[in-house]
């Protein structure tokens, strides 16, 4: 245990996860100071990084309330969902009300993290890459996104037309006069999809697969918000499942009667596709909608179906890779590229190594990680003091099963690794930060 008052934590990245974790922290009275290898806060929501997905006309497919940090709501005047410019400025007031500039070093990289007997080294160097010093933490937060490395699926022959990754579309004039596919049905591809409908000379998508698309608004009212209320409802799942299936048939209806392919699995069991435009422009016309690709051909695509089109652009949005290049796996506990974490954030058997907002919710991801910052705070306060309360949580994230209940009823393709269940994923921590707060008024 560390009785030391100067117990200092270092948390990776000042993106959305790691604002929260370094303000949480610092509220419960540790010092803890945060690096980032970008030259401004914000993460993946700074367009002019050159490690941010997001493109020009990105919005948050997840609404404001749902989304926002509980104790820092944002401005009224902002629409229901927010751009990404607005997203950016919304993360720098927060840095400014939660006075947290001080304690954010830009322009740093991590460039290796070794365990040593009583904390962590690591190894940073200025983003310029020239020199690099070694510097000595008693525990570490990783909250360094899964937005930055593209995943570039591998297909069968050459295309001569521009082929590009969803990382790399950042404006519509990149569709302009053009004929585009593109590939992959997850919420960016299918934004993009839309996007290339209205702006290009022709637009098409290849999914693999049928997906649920959910409207952003019912009755005007965000769909996450009517959703929040009625998970509140005490009623079965399936009830609710069946409830949710009768708002979509009702406002968007079936994706087959759009001529898109029909879902295998059923609603909740893969998150939907937070889009009501893209149904509408595939029944335009405006969008031809196209299985799997078999091969690239020249100028022509080929798909599984022996029908064969010609593009000039094939923008593909097949995802990111979960990457921790600093560190070795097995410090994270990882099984096939995927840190094994208890709730995705807390090591099984490591005290001082935490990864903040390794999850895909479907609504809101802040709050989220808002809820595991707090439980990483009381937990390293409790273990730095020596607190029985450390034990419990110790105890907690430790069994073996714990690990893998987080996992729940989603699909096992690889984006669905992360998947949780806002709702019962905020239950399960706002349990744990209740029990801790029990545990340290008695203790």
């Amino acid at each position: 245990m560390h009785h030391s008052a100067d117990f200092h934590v270092l948390v990776i990245g000042a993106g959305p996860s790691g604002l929260v974790t370094l303000k949480t922290l610092r509220q419960l009275g540790i010092k803890a100071t945060c690096v980032d290898r970008g030259e401004r806060i914000g993460g993946n929501w700074d367009i002019q990084s050159p490690f941010s997905s997001v493109y020009e006309s990105t919005h948050l497919i997840s609404s404001k309330g749902m989304t926002q940090f509980a104790d820092f709501p944002m401005p009224d005047e902002y629409p229901e969902y927010p751009s990404h410019h607005q997203v950016l400025a919304y993360l720098n007031s927060y840095v400014e009300r939660f006075d947290l500039g001080q304690y954010i070093r830009k322009k740093i990289a991590v460039k290796r993290i070794e365990k040593c007997n009583d904390g962590w080294n690591l190894t940073v160097s200025p983003s310029d890459g020239l020199s690099s010093m070694v510097e000595k933490y008693d525990a570490v937060v990783i909250a360094n996104g899964h937005h930055a490395v593209p995943i570039m699926p591998e297909f069968v022959g050459q295309f001569s037309g521009e082929l590009l990754h969803a990382h790399d579309y950042k404006h519509h004039r990149q569709l302009q006069d053009r004929r585009v596919l593109v590939v992959g049905a997850g919420n960016s591809g299918c934004d993009i999809a839309v996007e290339a409908a209205i702006h290009g000379r022709l637009a098409a998508i290849s999914m693999r697969r049928g997906y649920h698309f959910f409207p952003k608004f019912i009755r005007g009212k965000p769909a996450d918000v009517v959703g929040d209320r009625v998970r509140r409802w005490p009623l079965p799942q399936a009830w609710q499942r069946w409830l949710s299936q009768l708002v979509v048939d009702w406002t968007i209806g079936r994706p087959q009667r759009y001529g898109l392919p029909q879902p295998e699995h059923q609603l909740f069991e893969a998150h939907p596709i937070i889009n009501s435009q893209l149904p509408y422009y595939a029944g335009h016309g405006k969008l031809a909608v196209f299985p799997d690709i078999r091969m690239l051909d020249g100028n022509q695509v080929e798909f599984i179906d022996g029908r064969r089109e010609t593009f000039d652009t094939i923008i593909v949005a097949t995802g990111y890779q979960l990457t921790f290049p600093f560190i070795q796996p097995e410090l994270l506990n990882t099984v096939d590229g995927i840190p094994q974490l208890y709730l995705h954030a807390f090591h099984p058997t490591d005290d001082t190594i935490f990864v903040a907002g390794m999850i895909q919710p479907n609504s809101g991801q802040w709050p989220l990680t808002d809820l595991q910052a707090q439980v990483i705070a009381r937990f390293l306060n409790a273990y730095r003091k020596g607190d029985p309360q450390a034990e419990l949580f110790r105890r907690q994230k430790s069994t073996p099963h714990s690990t893998a209940t987080s996992r729940q009823h989603f699909l096992t393709t690889p984006r669905h690794r992360l998947e949780v269940d806002y709702f019962k994923y905020r239950r399960t921590l706002q349990k744990i930060v209740r029990q801790m707060d029990v545990a340290g008024t008695t203790g």
